[in-house]
């Protein structure tokens, strides 16, 4: 059963809690939900209250006409102010960029964790080649879910060809087909994102950013950028995994996060 709460705009978010012990939040990335989430659940719940959220425009959540990335922070912060003192956050992709902007409004955090989070663009050039979100668009007006998915895991995922064929199996790939719409907007923010060390310089909270061995520089790049600007982070690479290792092998990802989460506080 999924529970509710507004955001500060009135919108309402839907979440899903399960398992006891210390709370974490799980932001899922573009085109999932609560759902992406089913494989490491079980090895999470007999030792933590997970709460998995369904992002704003995705599963039993609501929207709203005027989309930002401050909304989504807003949401994210909203669930864990109802939580209390002590939560700690997981994001993966764009719910991993939501994620660390989450973490500047809340005060006694316990762990943060950032799985690949959205790519910064270099200075002076574009994030994504010139006429991808057009396209992207262009392919969600035409009905196209289908090529809109495959185009979002290949081009801005980089998912590696013999990966891209087992996703168009998965049980997974109506629901992907049917978030599809949110994915112009929010490659629009990740676009528009302006990242800037210094608001980062007096954030404590322990965090731990992962990074696929196999993942391509980008994230690799992004992934070391935001180290030097977190004051108390580190990186765990996971060998042989690329973007979507909660997926393709949720017993590495969940050892690695349960290591993190039961580190005693210094």
């Amino acid at each position: 059963m999924m529970g509710k709460i507004l955001s500060k705009d009135g919108t309402p978010i839907a979440y899903q809690c399960s398992g006891t012990g210390a709370p974490i939040v799980l932001v899922h990335g573009t085109m999932s939900s609560h759902a992406g989430w089913a494989q490491i659940l079980p090895a999470l719940k007999p030792q933590f209250t997970v709460y998995t959220i369904d992002r704003r425009g995705y599963g039993e959540s609501g929207d709203a006409p005027d989309y930002a990335l401050e909304r989504e922070v807003e949401d994210i912060a909203a669930l864990a102010e109802s939580i209390g003192d002590g939560v700690s956050l997981l994001g993966h992709s764009f719910g991993g960029l939501c994620v660390l902007e989450t973490a500047l409004l809340i005060p006694h955090m316990r762990r943060l964790i950032v799985y690949e989070p959205s790519p910064l663009p270099v200075p002076g050039a574009p994030l994504y080649p010139e006429g991808t979100i057009d396209r992207l668009q262009a392919l969600l007006d035409a009905g196209d879910r289908e090529q809109l998915v495959l185009a979002v895991f290949r081009d801005l995922a980089y998912v590696p060809p013999h990966e891209l064929e087992l996703l168009k199996t998965s049980p997974r790939f109506p629901a992907w087909m049917a978030a599809a719409h949110n994915v112009p907007r929010e490659t629009r923010a990740e676009e528009e994102y302006r990242f800037e060390a210094g608001r980062y310089a007096r954030l404590r909270v322990p965090t731990l950013l992962l990074l696929g061995g196999d993942s391509p520089d980008v994230f690799r790049t992004t992934i070391h950028t935001w180290d030097a600007a977190l004051p108390n982070s580190r990186i765990a690479v996971l060998p042989g995994q690329q973007h979507l290792a909660h997926i393709t092998d949720p017993d590495l990802f969940v050892r690695v996060v349960q290591a993190f989460l039961l580190e005693p506080a210094l």
